[in-house]
Order: C-alpha cells, then structure tokens, then sequence
C-alpha cells in the first residue's frame, strides 16, 4: 500500500504501469525507486498479475543464460498483453546487450543501471504522450526509496558495483565499481521505512562488505550500522550477501552485541575446493572459509549461516565437487543455493575448456540440494522447543489461519492464528522441524 503522503501528492493518474523485476534484491531496490518516481510523476500502478498496462517496465538481469532467457521472455510477455504498451527496459541485460534487446518486438526504451535515476526524464522524452502537460516532476529519486511495495521487509541498498573480479561474473562489468551511498541518505531512507511501518530493514549491495571504502570521510558497514540502529520504530537490521574477506573480527562483534542486527549472515563459499576457488579468483582457501565460520560460531552460537555454491565450473572433476559436499557438511548451512554454472560472455572462464557434461551437473546440484537441506534441518532442530520472535510476513496460502514469517536467524517458521498478524513481531514456541521451515505455536498458548 502507498503512503498517505504519496498518494495525496501526485496528480490523478491517467496511464497504468505495471513493474517486472529480475535477478537480486539489488535490482528489487532499483525497481522501487523508480517506481516512487514514476507514481510521483502521475502513474497508476497495477499490480495483478495477468493485468493488462499502458507502460511495462522491466529490469532485467544477466547473471545467467537463464536470467537472459527470462528478462526477454518478460519483454515478449509483456508485449503479448498489449501489443500497443510502451517498453522501458533497464537492468544488467540492458547494459552489454543492448543489441540483442534492439532485435526485440516493440520500440523499448532502454535505460542503463547508471541511468535508473533518470527514467522520468529519458520517458518524458521518447513517450512524451503519457504525460501530462506542465511542469516536469522528479519524483525526488535523489531522496531514495520510502516504502517497500509488496514487501514486508524493505531492502535497502547502500551500495552498487564491484571492484572484485571473479573469473566467472559478469555482475562487475554491468554494475560498473564499487560506490556507496553516503552514511546521511541511508539514514533518512531508513528513517522514512521506519515511519512507515517497515521493522525490519535489509542493508543490500552488490559487495556490501566493500560498503564506504569510496566515501570522501571513511566508514565501514559497522559504522553504518552504528548510524541507523538507534532509529525508533526500527526492529531488525538485516544484512544481504557479503564476502568472507569483508567478515571482519569488528562485524562479528557488533553482531554478537547489537540487539537489532540479525543473527545471520550470507558468505557466499561457490566451491570448497582449492584448485577451482582459484580458477574462479576466489580470494580464499576452504580452510580460510572454515576457519571464519568457526570464529564466528564462537561469537554467535545461535547464528545463521547461508551460502552459495557454483556447480560445473570449468575443470571441475568429482573429486573437486567432493571437496565442496564435505566443505558444506563442516559448515551445517542454514540454506544452501545451488547454482549451475552457466559461462558468460566477457568473462575469463568462458574462455576456459568445459568439462562436466550437463547431465553431471543436474546430478551434482542434485546431490548438493539434498546435503544442503539435512545441513539446514540439522541446524533448525537445535531451536525445538525454543520461544523466539517472528516477523510476520504474511499466509501461504489464501482462506485459512496460517502465517508465515521468519526468526533473526532466518528460520522460516509457519503457525496459526485467527487473528491478523501481519508485519509484527509475535513470540512463538518452535515445535516441529520439517525440509525448509519449522512449525510453532503461539508463545502465549504454552504458558
């Protein structure tokens, strides 16, 4: 739902718009920037599913061939529903593939990442029928974002770019080098969720764990932290993907001593195995990852750990994937996300010799799935019978009393109740353990 103050500042809306976001939560935070613009500039937004719009925007992403696949199928989609929509089409896919987006049915506008900013103005220019006459509107996207559409938790991002570059990523040529956002702006982002009812912010960046290292006066992700946790209204504060090289001993204890920081952290591992970590540029060892985890299960007992891994990249035998389901043993991940390694132009593994056969990756990643959810119900079975707070998020499913929602640790936890509970923080008793989530009751029906 928009805030009050949105919906009583921009003019009665004469074109629907309808927003299709790919990819990260990077991109989700992008998406919501112009889509406060773009209200603020007199669009109406619908949001059903199969509706039909006047404007499709889509941001679009290029991490994989299948992100590919997907961005263009939204593109084709869209088009299907109404041959006669205007097109914007942003995102990663729109930065090196502008070409291939060109080919595509339908006269888009494609706006670069860099460009997200402007996408009122570059509108106003190439459709300038969709707009009503008189003076241009901003839509105060140097102001940042305000609220969180469809989201109970609001994704915050503090910083865009990478200056890593893994041997198989694309993300760091179509997101340009690392930049962050000024500590102030962060703040008065966060200050605005806040006020509008958001409890739980989720600081995201392409490396966050790079956060502030560009800034004219020197800051950390600690510092930034240290900025927004004393904002009334402000629950949780969330951190999205970072790098084991940026886990630094004075993260761990902040965490180990905030009372709004989440006990969870995302370490992306991509390989336990020493040869292909270094094929991939990956700045560690398995023995380094390891070691960090233990650091930090020594400070934080209760915490969360989740993780990425990269299945099939170039060289990669049975005994290096070996490698990795053992290193993931040693972790107990509380979520494991698999990924088929998928090369990408541009990049130097593309050039690399491949080796595993497709039907050998499908059946590693297979492999790995299985280990990765016994690991995550090991982990979730040490929190039976434990009472712990819940963000509801919302039901799973439509006509009963179920809600979902999730711990400070990112358990997904499913309970009843009659009553509307959404977007609070509700104790519950933990009471069963099943593949992802855990079951509870009410705190207060077990006293």
């Amino acid at each position: 739902m928009l805030p009050q103050y949105l919906i009583m500042s921009y003019p009665a809306a004469t074109k629907t718009i309808k927003f299709i976001t790919l990819g990260c939560k990077v991109n989700q935070y992008d998406t919501q920037l112009m889509r406060e613009s773009l209200l603020a500039a007199g669009f109406k937004e619908t949001q059903a599913k199969d509706a039909s719009a006047d404007v499709y925007v889509v941001n679009t992403c290029t991490v994989t061939h299948k992100a590919d696949r997907d961005s263009l199928y939204s593109i084709h989609r869209s088009l299907r529903r109404n041959p006669k929509a205007r097109l914007v089409v942003t995102g990663c896919l729109a930065e090196l593939d502008k070409q291939l987006l060109k080919q595509q049915p339908g006269s888009a506008l494609i706006v670069s990442n860099r460009d997200k900013a402007k996408v009122v103005s570059l509108m106003r220019k190439r459709f300038p029928g969709l707009f009503r006459r008189g003076p241009a509107r901003s839509g105060g996207l140097n102001k940042g974002i305000t609220f969180f559409q469809g989201h109970t938790r609001a994704f915050l991002k503090v910083q865009d770019g990478c200056n890593n570059r893994c041997s198989y990523c694309k993300v760091p040529l179509v997101r340009g080098v690392s930049r962050s956002q000024p500590v102030s702006l962060v703040r008065k982002q966060a200050e605005a969720l806040a006020r509008n009812g958001f409890k739980e912010v989720v600081l995201t960046g392409i490396c966050l764990g790079s956060y502030g290292k560009d800034l004219a006066r020197k800051a950390d992700l600690v510092d930034l932290i240290n900025a927004i946790e004393d904002i009334p209204g402000l629950a949780r504060i969330r951190l999205s993907s970072i790098e084991a090289g940026d886990v630094s001993a004075r993260l761990i204890r902040k965490i180990a001593s905030s009372g709004k920081l989440c006990n969870h952290l995302h370490i992306p591992i991509q390989s336990g195995d020493a040869r292909i970590l270094k094929k991939m540029n990956r700045r560690y060892s398995p023995e380094d990852y390891l070691k960090l985890i233990r650091r930090i299960k020594a400070s934080i007992p209760d915490i969360a750990i989740t993780t990425d891994v990269l299945v099939g990249f170039p060289g990669e035998k049975e005994e290096n994937f070996q490698n990795t389901l053992d290193l993931i043993k040693d972790i107990l991940p509380l979520r494991l996300h698999v990924f088929a390694y998928s090369p990408r132009e541009h990049t130097r593994a593309c050039d690399m010799p491949q080796a595993a056969a497709a039907e050998v990756v499908k059946e590693r990643c297979l492999r790995l799935k299985a280990a990765g959810q016994k690991c995550g119900q090991a982990y979730q079975r040490h929190f039976l019978s434990r009472r712990m707070d819940v963000l509801v998020e919302d039901r799973p499913a439509e006509g009963n009393s179920l809600w979902e929602g999730h711990t400070s640790n990112y358990i997904k936890v499913l309970f009843k109740s009659p009553l509307d509970l959404k977007n609070r923080l509700i104790p519950v008793k933990l009471t069963g353990n099943s593949a992802d989530t855990m079951s509870a009751v009410l705190a207060r029906q077990t006293a």
